[in-house]
Order: C-alpha cells, then sequence, then structure tokens
C-alpha cells in the first residue's frame, strides 16, 4: 500500500515537469554518452578486425619464424594443409642512393614477397600498375615500390635507382596501400617492397641476420581454424613457430585498442563522477524547496517510507530519463560520425547500435545515479511536521542511517566489479577508483578549509568592500562553494593528471633518454666485419663509447617441462622472441644479484642468466630449467644467476644471457650502440655504410621521434575524454550559479539600498568566482600532479618532474570557467529594482 501511494504522489509531483532538473538530466546523460560513445566505436572496430581478420593477415592463416627461412619439411606440411602458400621476409635495412656529394641512406621497413602475394586483398600503386610488372623491374634491375614518404625523404622519382645492401633496385611505383599492413605492427622506418628472390645477392639475408619469414596460407572453405592450428603445432612442435589466423588478423591492434578503450572509458567514469556531483546538488536543491511539501505529508499521517519511496520514485523515472537521452546520444554519435571516422582509422571498423557499451553505461549510470542520490533522498527522514515552521534539510544529520551507509558501500562495490570486469584490468580500475576516492576527498577537505578560511578572513578585508562581501558569500553554506570544488575540481583533476603524465612520458622519451642513449645501433654486423667496424670508431674523438655482443633471437616456450604461460601468464618477455646474447663474463653495464655466472672457460650443459627484475615477475628462481628455441632448435639451460639491466636508458641490455659454448653452433651477427657527438653522426653513418652495406643503422633520435609521435596521439585521445569530465564540471557549475542567482538579487538588491554601485557589486561577483575558481584550480592541480606521480612511479617506473605549463594552464582555466560562470548569471541581479525584491521577499 504504502508504495502504491508513494508511487501516485510521485507520479503527480512530476506533472510539475522538470524544471530545477535540466542540470540532473544533462550531467548524467554527458556522463553516459561519452562511455557509450567510447564502448560503441571500441566495438565496431573489433567488429571489423574479426570480419576483415583474413584480409588484414593477408590469408586465412599464417606461421612465423625468427631468423629463418621454412624447412622442406615445413613447407611440405603447409603445402599439404592449404590451398595456397606465399611467402614474406620482413626486416630493417638501408636505402641508399647515390647522389654527387655522396650517398644519402634512410631507414626503411623492408618486405620481400613472392609471385603468390597478395593472396587476399589488393595493392595499390602509384601509376596504377600491378605489383607484378612493378616488382619485375625493367632494364635488368629488379622493381621495387616504397611508401610516398620515404620516397620524399630520399628525393626520388619513379625510374630511379637506389641500393639494398649490395643490390641496386629501380623505384617502380609509389606504394599507395598495402592490405596487411595492420598485421605488421608498429614500425620505425617506411615501408619498401621487393621480390624475395632479387635479395639474394644482397647480403642481407645472411645465416644469423635479424628477419623474420611469414608464411600465409588459404585454407578450404570447410577448414576448422581451431583444428589446423592444433596439427600445425605438434607437426611443427620444437620449430619456434608462431602461428596466427583470421580470428584475430590484427592481434597487436586489437588489444591496443582494447587497452586504450578500457582506460578511456574509467577516464568517462570520471565524468560520470563529476556528473554525479551535480546530480547531488540538483537533488539537495529540489528536496530543499520540497520541505513544506514533505512537512504536510507528514502533518496528514505519511510514514517516512512512504516519503523517502516518493521521492526515490521521482529521482528514479528521472535518472533512467538521462541516461536513455545518454544511451541515444552515445549510440547515434559514432553512426553519425562513422564516414569521418572510418577516413580517420587505420584500421577496418563496423559502425552499428551495438548492446554490450549501451549496457555497460547504463549500468554505470544506474549506480552513479544510486550512488549520489541516495545521501540526499534519505535526509527527507528527518523531516518532521513541526519543519512547516523552520528549516530541515539545512540541520538534517550529515550522515544518514546505518541502512542508507551499507547501501552506498555496496553500491560502490558493484561498481568497482562492474567496470573491473568491463574494462579486464583490475589493477587500472582499482587504481582509477583510488585516484577519484582521493581526489573527492581532497576536494572535500579543500571546501572545508576554503569556508573556514573566508569566514577567518572576512574581518580581515574591512576598508575593502568588495573584497568583504565575496568572503562573507563563499563562506555561507547555503553558497554552493562545496560543489563548485568538487565538480569542477575534480573535472580540472582528471585533465591535470592527464597533463602530467603526458608531459612527464614525453620528457623521459624525448628530453632525458637522448642525454643518455646511445646515437646509433647497428645490426647485422657480421663476425668478421667486427675488427674493422671497431677500428673505424675507436679512432674517432668523437666516439665516447662502443658496446657490442652477439645477437641472437630466441622463443621461451617452457619453464621446467611446462608451457611458459602456464608458468609465466601473459608477461611481455613471453610475446614473441626476445633477444638472446653469450659472453664468458658478466657484462660492465650488469650488475649480477643472485646466484653466480659460469667460468669463463665453461663447456658444459647450458646456463642462462636472466634480468632479475623480470625474472621475479614471472616467478623464476635458481635452478628454473628454461628452454628457448633459437632458430627452430631447442635449448633448454639452467637458471644459474640473474642481474640488474636497465633498460630505460636505451643502450644494450638483453634478458637471457648464455655461456658461449651453449650457442657456439648458431649461425648469429653482432649488434652495436655507438655514443658519439651530434655532429659527428652522419660521417660515422656514411664510412659504415659504404665500408659495410650489408649493416643496418637505427638513429635512436629518429626512433624517439617515433614514439613520442604515438604518445601525442594517445595523449590527444586521453584529453578528449577528460575534456567530457571538464565539460561536466561546468555545467554543474552552472547549476550551482543558476541556483545561486535568487540569493545573489537579494543580496544586490539589500546592497543597493545601502548605497553600494552596480560597480561595486559586480566586483564581489567576479571576486567570488575568480576564488572559488582559483582554488579548485590549485586543489585540482595538487590531485594531479600526485596522480601523475604515481603513475609515472609505479606504473610506468620512471621518474616524474611537474609540467609547469599544463600546471598553470588548469589553474588558469578553473579561474576561466567560474568567472563566466559568475557572470552570466550576476546580470539579472544586478538589472533587478530593490523595491521589487524586498517586498517580493516580505
Amino acid at each position: 500500500m504504502s508504495l502504491r501511494l508513494a508511487a501516485r504522489l510521485a507520479r503527480r509531483e512530476l506533472r510539475g515537469g522538470l524544471r530545477g532538473f535540466r542540470i540532473f538530466l544533462a550531467c548524467l546523460a554527458l556522463g553516459v554518452a561519452a562511455i557509450a560513445a567510447v564502448g560503441s566505436v571500441r566495438q565496431a572496430i573489433q567488429t571489423g578486425l574479426t570480419r576483415e581478420g583474413a584480409s588484414l593477415l593477408g590469408g586465412d592463416a599464417e606461421l612465423e619464424f625468427t631468423y629463418r627461412f621454412a624447412t622442406e619439411a615445413e613447407r611440405l606440411w603447409m603445402q599439404q594443409a592449404s590451398e595456397q602458400v606465399s611467402e614474406i621476409v620482413d626486416f630493417r635495412s638501408m636505402a641508399v642512393v647515390p647522389r654527387d656529394t655522396g650517398p644519402e641512406r634512410a631507414l626503411t621497413q623492408v618486405k620481400s614477397v613472392d609471385k603468390a602475394y597478395p593472396l587476399v586483398g589488393s595493392v595499390k600503386l602509384e601509376p596504377g600498375i600491378t605489383l607484378d610488372d612493378a616488382l619485375n623491374g625493367r632494364s635488368g634491375l629488379p622493381g621495387a615500390v616504397m611508401e610516398p614518404v620515404l620516397i620524399d625523404r630520399l628525393g626520388l622519382s619513379v625510374g630511379d635507382h637506389f641500393a639494398l645492401g649490395t643490390q641496386e633496385f629501380i623505384l617502380m611505383a609509389a606504394l599507395r596501400n598495402e592490405p596487411d599492413s595492420a598485421a605488421a605492427g608498429f614500425a620505425l622506418g617506411p615501408r619498401t617492397m621487393v621480390r624475395t628472390e632479387a635479395l639474394q645477392a644482397s647480403g642481407l639475408l645472411e645465416p644469423g641476420t635479424l628477419f623474420s619469414t611469414r608464411y600465409r596460407l588459404t585454407l578450404p572453405q570447410d577448414a576448422n581454424l581451431s583444428e589446423v592450428a592444433t596439427r600445425a603445432s605438434a607437426a611443427l612442435e620444437g620449430s619456434g613457430m608462431r602461428w596466427s589466423d583470421a580470428r584475430n588478423g590484427a592481434p597487436g591492434i586489437s588489444e591496443f585498442v582494447n587497452r586504450l578503450s578500457a582506460f578511456l572509458v574509467l577516464v568517462g567514469l570520471s565524468g560520470l563522477a563529476v556528473g554525479g556531483i551535480g546530480v547531488s546538488a540538483a537533488v539537495r536543491a529540489y528536496l530543499s524547496q520540497k520541505t513544506e511539501t514533505i512537512a504536510t505529508l507528514r502533518t496528514l499521517g505519511a510514514d517516512r517510507s512512504t516519503i523517502f519511496q516518493t521521492y526515490m520514485i521521482q529521482i528514479g523515472v528521472l535518472s533512467l530519463t538521462g541516461i536513455v537521452i545518454g544511451l541515444l546520444l552515445g549510440g547515434m554519435a559514432p553512426l553519425l560520425l562513422a564516414p569521418l571516422l572510418e577516413y580517420r582509422l587505420p584500421v577496418p571498423a563496423v559502425f552499428s547500435l551495438y548492446p554490450r557499451p549501451l549496457i555497460e553505461a547504463a549500468l554505470y549510470g544506474l549506480l552513479t545515479a544510486f550512488l549520489f542520490t541516495l545521501w540526499p533522498l534519505a535526509r527527507t527522514e528527518d523531516v518532521r511536521a513541526a519543519t512547516l515552521f523552520r528549516d530541515a534539510l539545512s540541520a538534517a544529520r550529515p550522515i544518514p542511517r546505518a541502512t542508507y551507509v551499507v547501501a552506498t558501500g555496496f553500491g560502490l562495490a558493484s561498481l568497482i566489479a562492474i567496470a573491473s570486469w568491463f574494462s579486464g584490468s583490475t589493477r587500472l580500475t582499482l587504481w582509477t577508483s583510488g585516484g577519484l576516492a582521493g581526489a573527492l576527498i581532497l576536494l572535500a577537505l579543500a571546501a572545508y578549509a576554503i569556508r573556514k578560511l573566508t569566514r577567518v578572513g572576512t574581518p580581515l578585508a574591512r576598508g575593502r568592500p568588495a573584497l568583504r562581501w565575496a568572503l562573507s558569500a563563499i563562506s555561507d553554506p547555503r553558497e554552493g562553494a562545496g560543489s563548485v570544488v568538487l565538480s569542477l575540481g575534480l573535472g580540472l583533476s582528471v585533465l591535470a593528471a592527464v597533463g602530467q603524465i603526458d608531459g612527464t612520458l614525453r620528457n623521459a622519451i624525448s628530453g632525458n633518454l637522448p642525454e643518455v642513449a646511445p646515437s646509433y645501433f647497428f645490426v647485422d654486423i657480421q663476425k668478421d666485419q667486427m675488427p674493422g667496424f671497431t677500428e673505424r670508431l675507436q679512432t674517432d674523438p668523437a666516439v665516447s663509447r662502443i658496446e657490442s655482443a652477439p645477437m641472437l633471437r630466441g622463443i621461451i616456450t617452457q619453464i621446467n617441462g611446462r608451457p611458459a604461460r602456464e608458468v609465466a601468464g601473459d608477461h611481455w618477455v613471453l610475446e614473441g622472441d626476445r633477444g638472446v646474447t653469450y659472453s664468458a663474463r658478466p657484462p660492465a653495464n650488469a650488475r649480477v644479484t643472485a646466484g653466480e655466472w659460469w667460468a669463463e672457460d665453461y663447456s658444459g650443459a647450458p646456463q642462462i642468466s636472466f634480468a632479475a627484475e623480470e625474472a621475479e615477475e614471472m616467478g623464476l628462481k635458481l635452478g628454473d630449467q628454461i628452454t628457448v628455441n633459437i632458430l627452430g632448435r631447442d635449448i633448454t639451460a639452467e637458471l644459474t644467476s640473474t642481474r640488474e639491466v636497465d633498460f630505460s636508458t636505451a643502450g644494450m641490455g638483453f634478458v637471457m644471457s648464455m655461456n658461449p659454448s651453449a650457442l657456439a653452433g648458431a649461425p648469429h651477427s653482432f649488434i652495436a650502440t655507438v655514443y658519439a657527438e651530434e655532429q659527428a653522426e652522419a660521417a660515422i653513418l656514411r664510412d659504415l655504410a659504404g665500408q659495410f652495406p650489408n649493416i643496418t643503422a637505427i638513429r635512436v633520435r629518429d626512433a624517439i621521434d617515433r614514439v613520442s609521435g604515438l604518445l601525442a596521439g594517445i595523449a590527444a585521445a586521453t584529453s578528449y575524454g577528460a575534456g567530457v569530465s571538464l565539460l561536466t564540471g561546468f555545467l554543474v557549475l552552472i547549476g550551482a550559479a543558476a541556483a545561486g542567482e535568487p540569493a545573489r538579487r537579494y543580496e544586490a538588491a539589500i546592497l543597493k539600498t545601502l548605497g553600494a554601485d552596480r560597480g561595486r557589486i559586480l566586483r564581489s561577483f567576479g571576486l567570488r568566482s575568480v576564488l572559488l575558481g582559483a582554488a579548485a584550480g590549485c586543489v585540482a592541480l595538487l590531485v594531479g600532479i600526485l596522480g601523475g606521480w604515481a603513475v609515472a612511479t609505479y606504473i610506468f617506473d620512471t621518474g616524474f618532474i611537474v609540467i609547469w605549463s599544463s600546471a598553470i594552464g588548469i589553474v588558469l582555466a578553473g579561474v576561466g570557467v567560474t568567472l563566466c560562470a559568475g557572470f552570466a548569471f550576476a546580470l539579472r541581479p544586478l538589472s533587478a529594482r530593490p523595491a521589487r525584491i524586498l517586498r517580493a521577499s516580505d
């Protein structure tokens, strides 16, 4: 009966329309829309990757080998299991163009293909010739195609000559589209495509050089990918083969999209939390206007539960309305922007209305509305019949009954659990939740401190009426300083944290790193080339240091006889192949932290030394047996030591090092790092590349620029998400200013009656906004710096510095936003006639 009566009362209350709830609806709708939009774009990309898996991969399945070609037996298996096979070789090299002033060089990612390529899709060239015609070449030279950016960098035109290693090529066309480019992953240089057979005399595919081979398969239409993958693993066991298929044609992109979108959804939750503050403020303001109505109902015999249910139903209906609006906006926005997004995205995307992201956003919206409206609604229980003669809500207890506290805790735990499940990262969710909770606590304390300080400062401002009035208004709890600092401060905090993290990472990569990083990485140095290589560098006074080591690549397949992933999970060391070296003595830049290094003349069973931090993360201990597949051969070695390896300097560092006799029979090349003065880099590259054309040089500064560009894109996407939080905070600020307009109107009328002019009153309103905005900005800056420090220190494990340009911008943004909102709602109070306002208040 109580619920039926409450529903009837709620329906009558709702007839009054949405007055007072526009900000409520806007805050909730905006937060839900942001999360729904991010989720919808993520789902569109995942669907596109799944649907176009074969095109992205370049076939139905792919088998990859490291630093070797498939054996005859392996080729035979592939031919028997498929309808067609295509072989692709991928490696880095230097494209060299002869000039009168000396050869010009540029790093390029070379893809050499056979005549069957591509199995799926088509290559687009400019001019519009076929790939076969382009790679056949002319005038007795093999042909090549290049990406336009590399053509421009080298100043080439179609018909010009260039060299890869010792082989000369003729440029036949510009490479406009590569159907399987998404599967290639991150590359340090633009693409060059040639025939594999044309590289036989180039010196670039010698035993031990760094290259990978991929064999793309076209399978029968009725083939089951899971069964074929199982058969491949059994038939090619111990070969070091890595399997991919059309079910996930671009796993690197898919994982990146999932992680970035999960982070953006959590950033969107921050915006929803900001909106929650606005929702809470709107409910409080609405209920304060309903005090007499509630007291009248209590006088007529309504009990506490009926009152609570009446307004809970009202707020519930309005919350559902806001969520539905948000779902419509978030679901339709990607569809409306689909042409633009499809053009900008480097991967296929299928835009549609997907239920999962909409359900996720709706759950977040419902739980947020529940959390931020429960306590204000609980205060209706404190309204008694006597409230007809006094204000009860303002005097109500700040913490409701234990039932509501427990319900709030349950709702919060549910929100965190759902966010953890949807994001797929419990750690990231807990970090975000802890950061939001910490930020809200700091901002609440700051709001309380601001009211106390302004109350103390009011008498000290005697003689400065505008400042005194502003301080007195801020100290009044009814002015809404708390909601302004909380909402605007939280939005600015998210933006400040993103700015500090982005600036710290950029500084670590492009600021500090070049000071300690080498000038060049040289790879594919043959053993007999090492004496001439080191002689050239040791006699150069501009070279301060040279480091070199033998270089192989291996895949950890087993740990103590069990599959490596069963023991160490999805650790990054197990993601593909890793560098392996050997040395008789510990490297000069590494410190043995546990165990002992083998003797210099040791020639017994294979032993391995592992990077200490990675060994601890993977759960490895001394005495473990680690099986590494190198060039198709399994080598099982005992873990006899761990050592400290610093990867942060971009210098030489290997996760794994073995005793020399363990790798004595494996063909390999050498890798070297060269530390030199910047002005000497060009001469070093010219001399070494001219003497050893098979060597590939990677300029570290160029690699840093590529990584910095990638970070810029990620930071931009994150900033857009944080911008939603700030926009929501601005809406809350507008709501607070609108709610305070009657009080300002009355205040202005009193001040005018006492002789104050409009200019002085306006200055008072402006000072009020500036002080609140500056306070919110400063607290947000503190929260952002703490958040940035925590992420840089505990997640990215890098040093932290304050990015002051971003910090000052945050404070100025706080001042500017509050000033705009304050002035927007100060015009009508200033223009109102005092007599009319004062008569109406009697």
